[in-house]
């Protein structure tokens, strides 16, 4: 019975001991709680907390169960290919910083060559498992991330040539790499679908 006392007593002066160390520490863990950053000013003792961008729109008035299944299915798509939509605009920087460098025409050429068969050889599998609507939102994406829609890209990097031929490939497939992202009209959906998400609140 002293024995257990005595291993009690120990774990609670342990507890103790933490808890006035922790305080007098400038970040300071609650118990259950997140590592917070702490500001002493004077008697005063303040916690900082980073608090994420909370959006608030319009509640969803679905007119019928079509309505809201388009509108989950957007949620879905959005999910899917938003990320290689960010990542072709980092790639894109990158490839411009790395061209900026280069002496001529030919070096440039040969590097957009590397660049490209690595691309396809590290995410043509992935692409190929979206489906047509899929594609056609990511085509959509790449217009909102880069500015650019994906035939102008495809202009600039590959010239007139390639952009004329994989326009016609893509029309043939019914979709356009000529499509634009208009967050203000057409994609005003996809556009709080896109926020939703990045806030975390989808």
């Amino acid at each position: 019975m002293k024995k257990n006392i005595f291993i009690l007593f120990t774990v609670l002066l342990s507890i103790i001991y933490t808890d006035s160390y922790a305080e007098t520490r400038n970040d300071y863990v609650p118990r259950g709680g997140a590592r917070l950053m702490m500001e002493i000013n004077g008697n005063d003792t303040v916690y900082l907390a980073f608090i994420n961008d909370l959006w608030v729109f319009p509640r969803n008035n679905f007119k019928s169960k079509a309505q809201e299944k388009f509108f989950w299915r957007t949620v879905r798509d959005v999910k899917r290919t938003l990320p290689y939509a960010k990542l072709i605009a980092n790639e894109l920087s990158k490839i411009n910083n790395n061209m900026a460098g280069m002496q001529n025409d030919k070096a440039r050429k040969k590097y957009l060559n590397e660049v490209e068969k690595d691309v396809f050889k590290k995410y043509e599998p992935e692409m190929r498992k979206m489906t047509v609507n899929q594609g056609r939102l990511l085509l959509k994406l790449i217009d909102r991330e880069c500015d650019r829609s994906s035939y102008e890209l495809i202009k600039t990097y590959r010239g007139n040539i390639s952009a004329f031929f994989w326009q016609g490939v893509a029309l043939v497939f019914g979709s356009n790499l000529k499509t634009g992202f208009d967050a203000n009209n057409s994609d005003k959906l996809i556009e709080r679908v896109i926020i939703l998400v990045e806030a975390g609140q989808l």
